[in-house]
């Protein structure tokens, strides 16, 4: 997530300065192999030893060259260029490959005896079919890469990107664009009390949220004892501690006189002339309506006529009459007519045997024919509240009587109720049934004004320079059948470079605001069980062992280490996100731990970098507060959302501006200074004293902390609805271990300067007593911290201790890593790979991978879980992928190295800030 600076070998965000860094070309080619030349060259050398001629793929003896033909001299050196281009996205890839397999047939039989002491040779035989075995494997690894290579990921999603938006826009267009039907009439149990509507996010209202969506509302509910039922529940979500007492066969008012909210049962359990006249009295002008009428009734009609076919002619006759009423009632209220729910007929009691299914099911076909038939040239505006019999088709069987609904499915009907009438009044997040797609904002449509003209004007400037390539394009003499001129391909303009960029960017842009935005992609609620966190965390931990290298060196937390750490990191904190795993516990306590070591690296690495290099300059600092902080601008703008609503971004540039002016206020103290005088080491502790005191008086003085924080503009950047707690709560939860990090890159590189340490390759970090005193301590404090976290029982207490506790599992994980030799000398580049873009990966799960802002899931193939779970990932990383690359392009143009140039660009951005700060004021005197 974040962008700690590196161990002391270089700068975190310059790829210059990795070691190793990837270009553009070399990241295209999937997670990193540098296995390869290292494997052929132990390959050439193995069929030395067993021919004697050094080193050439084909090359053997007289009897191996009669049996696999051609001549050793030519066929040597082609195989060798051909498995050294295997996965090297040469077209000799494949070939390389064929001739592996074709050298590995015309080899001797080897043989392997492993019974009794092994002879030399059997060793030795042994020791080269080990040797192939991992040639294979690499080269296995390297042809995956070669055919699916990030490039090609990368079209192939948008292709799918494509193709999904097309199909689901017409399906919109088919099947209709109101989520409010799919709320009424579909949907599925997630669990035994999860109910998820077809297409759309369905919110679950608190009390004040009820009262506030309901005051000066009056709500009437007429039927049977069923829409009885469904009274109770839905005023004890306004009221929960409202008791069903008194006659049940009688009418029953509810009134809350505080909030003004009005909900009437009215006892009416037939469509009869009583009913009828109920609602006559509503239609006319002088009464006062009902702002929600919710009706229904049926079992009653076939108990007291005994289920017979009269009775149902009646019915007929009766809903055909009232119809009219109520299509004139929905004109000025919403009226919902309830269809009948199964019954368990093993639990009827006698005198309810007439009321079956089979009757049920007649009764509601006539009612939804009829009332659907009572506008001629148009749709019904009276709503078939049609999904109380799905809910009750799988809960009826937990009914008392066989009738009426368990008070869990009442429930959920309430609430759907409830959904149905105040989504489109609250809004909620996370409720996205029957909510209309937000309204563009200013700032908005400025912004896609702005990427149309990109995307327009790389277009214009890419058919200028095709057009010039074409001209330049060497042609041949028809003469001397030679070319007349050589072009040499020209590096991309700044100016090009800039226009494709955003162009991508508006793109990107346009994908996530339709995931997010514009209602074109469905969502669905989280669901959280075990099999699902678990389950896909031993997928990639089996992933991340399959692609392991050695690494390049072999110090603590080297850059592949911590590319590594931070890949596994962010995988399993997406899988906790989609999962919904906050809801336990244990797991929510070890993703905190998480969550705090990407803090630890950012205390680390910048920490490392500024005490080695003593670089304080503008350049340094504008160079990391762009990578941080660009895409979250963008979305803010974009998806029109705060800047602290990306919490975790706010979070480390607040600390990295921190740790920057701990060292860089005088006196500055850097590792060259304190070599010639260990007094400046106390210094530098001093300051950390005194880093680590301001930190404890803002954590225990909110008043203090949201003052600061309140000021202007201040309070534009960390205000999440109207004040700055969100951003004090998460501040403080991880407000020790940055120091944490920075203390420990102190002691590190002391230690390292003292040459205390043995990094060497294999070797472990200490001698072998201390070595294993340490590892021990360390595996103990590990299951020690999981033993406690797995015990939490309350999570506030818990995140009270976290910021003191937390530095004990990182710090044994450290030790775990880095002590043995072993250990540290090979990483997993499938976790380094995915670390190199977890800063992206975790922003862009809010809108493209996640849904109404991480509160649901995006839903791109719906009624396949699992292939949509495939298929949004895909996507999701590739995006994630392209971001990180423009925003590293953007950043060597925007910020320039000349510091006049970049005080130049510095003054236009803050001019910008300052137009979007005014445009921000606007919008908000708007909204209020």
């Amino acid at each position: 997530m974040s962008l700690p600076a590196p161990p002391p070998a270089g700068d975190p965000l310059t790829p210059q300065a990795r070691p190793g860094a990837a270009t553009p070309e070399r990241r295209a080619s999937g997670p990193p192999s540098e296995a390869q030349p290292l494997l052929r060259r132990e390959a050439e050398a193995e069929e030395g030893e067993e021919t004697g001629v050094p080193g050439a793929w084909g090359t053997g003896t007289a009897e191996q060259r009669r049996r696999g033909g051609g001549d050793a001299a030519e066929a040597g050196p082609a195989e060798a260029r051909g498995a050294a281009a295997a996965g090297s996205g040469s077209p000799a890839g494949g070939a390389g490959w064929r001739r592996l397999l074709g050298w590995l047939r015309r080899r001797p039989p080897q043989c392997c005896p492993c019974a009794a002491p092994l002879p030399r040779s059997a060793a030795h035989c042994c020791h080269g079919g080990t040797k192939m075995a991992a040639l294979a494997y690499h080269l296995g690894k390297r042809e995956i890469n070669h055919y699916f290579s990030v490039r090609s990921a990368k079209v192939l999603a948008l292709l799918a990107v494509l193709l999904l938006a097309a199909g689901h826009l017409a399906s919109r267009r088919y099947r209709g664009n109101d989520s409010c039907e799919y709320l009424l009439s579909s949907g599925r149990f997630l669990g035994e009390k999860v109910w998820q509507p077809h297409s759309c996010m369905m919110h679950k209202y608190k009390i004040s949220e009820a009262k506030n969506c309901l005051v000066d509302k009056h709500i009437a509910f007429i039927g049977d004892s069923r829409i009885r039922q469904l009274f109770y529940s839905f005023v004890k979500i306004i009221n929960p501690q409202f008791k069903e007492e008194g006659n049940k066969h009688e009418n029953i008012p509810f009134e809350d006189k505080i909030a003004s909210v009005k909900v009437d049962f009215l006892w009416h359990p037939e469509v009869n002339g009583s009913m009828k006249q109920c609602i006559k009295v509503w239609t006319e002008d002088s009464v006062a309506k009902p702002h929600v009428v919710v009706a229904g009734a049926a079992t009653w009609s076939i108990k007291i006529h005994n289920g017979s076919n009269e009775a149902l002619s009646q019915y007929k006759m009766n809903i055909t009459s009232i119809a009219p009423l109520l299509e004139k009632l929905a004109k000025t209220s919403d009226v919902y007519w309830v269809l009948q729910d199964p019954v368990y007929e093993d639990l009827l009691s006698e005198n309810r045997k007439m009321i079956t299914n089979e009757k049920i099911d007649a009764y509601n076909e006539a009612a939804v024919s009829i009332l659907n038939s009572s506008t001629r040239n148009s749709k019904s505006n009276v709503k078939m509240f049609s999904v109380s019999k799905l809910i009750a088709q799988e809960t009826i069987m937990e009914s008392l009587d066989g009738l009426h609904l368990p008070e869990s499915s009442r429930e959920t009907s309430a609430m759907i109720l409830m959904n149905v009438y105040c989504n489109k009044i609250l809004k909620p997040v996370d409720g996205s049934c029957c909510q209309p797609r937000p309204p563009l904002t200013l700032t908005q449509k400025l912004a896609a004004c702005f990427f149309t003209l990109s995307i327009i004007g790389y277009l214009i400037f890419y058919i200028i320079h095709r057009n010039a390539h074409r001209k330049n394009k060497p042609c041949t003499d028809l003469e001397s059948g030679e070319e007349k001129k050589n072009i040499i391909t020209t590096p991309m303009s700044p100016l090009e470079i800039l226009l494709q960029s955003f162009c991508k960017l508006g793109l990107i842009m346009a994908y996530f605001y339709m995931c997010d935005r514009a209602n074109l992609f469905m969502k669905e609620n989280k669901f959280y069980t075990h099999s699902s966190f678990f389950i896909p965390i031993i997928y990639i931990l089996v992933l991340g062992v399959f692609y392991n290298e050695n690494t390049k060196e072999t110090k603590v937390l080297n850059r592949e280490q911590t590319d590594e750490w931070k890949g596994w990191m962010q995988l399993v904190i997406l899988i906790y996100h989609i999962s919904g795993a906050s809801t336990f516990l244990p797991v929510y306590m070890h993703i905190r731990v998480l969550v705090a070591a990407y803090l630890f690296q950012t205390g680390y690495g910048h920490f490392s970098y500024f005490w080695i290099k003593g670089d304080f300059g503008i350049h340094r600092v504008c160079q990391v507060l762009f990578r941080l902080n660009f895409l979250v601008v963008v979305l803010c703008i974009v998806m029109d959302r705060p800047y602290q609503f990306y919490y975790f971004v706010p979070l480390v540039t607040v600390w990295f501006m921190v740790i920057y002016v701990t060292l860089a206020l005088w006196p500055q103290i850097i590792q060259k200074k304190a070599n010639g005088n260990c007094f400046w080491h106390f210094g530098l502790l001093l300051k950390l004293a005194i880093l680590l005191l301001c930190i404890c008086f803002l954590a225990y003085s909110q008043g203090a902390f949201e003052k600061i924080f309140s000021l202007w503009p201040l309070s534009k950047c960390f205000e999440l609805k109207g004040n700055v707690y969100e951003w004090w709560f998460r501040w403080r939860l991880d407000r020790y271990v940055v120091f944490h990090g920075m203390l420990f890159a102190f002691i590190y590189l002391a230690l390292q300067k003292r040459q205390v340490l043995s990094e060497g390759k294999g070797e472990p970090l200490f001698s072998n007593k201390i070595s294993n005193i340490l590892l021990f301590i360390s595996v103990v404090s590990f299951l020690t911290y999981s033993i406690w976290a797995s015990s939490c029982k309350n999570k506030a207490e818990c995140n009270e201790l976290h910021p003191s506790v937390s530095v004990v599992q990182i710090l044994a994980f450290i030790l775990i890593r880095n002590i043995p030799g072993y250990a540290r000398s090979v990483y997993s580049s499938f976790f380094a790979w995915f670390g190199k873009i977890s800063l992206e990966l975790f922003i862009c799960q809010y809108h493209i991978w996640l849904a109404a802002d991480t509160r649901g899931i995006l839903v791109l193939i719906p009624g396949n879980p699992m292939l949509n779970i495939i298929v949004s990932t895909f996507i999701f990383v590739c995006v994630a992928h392209e971001i990180s690359q423009i925003t590293n392009d953007l950043a060597q143009i925007v910020i320039p190295k000349d510091n006049t140039s970049l005080l130049k660009r510095l003054a236009c951005i803050a001019a910008f800030f300052c137009g979007l700060l005014i445009l921000s004021s606007i919008q908000d005197r708007a909204r209020h």
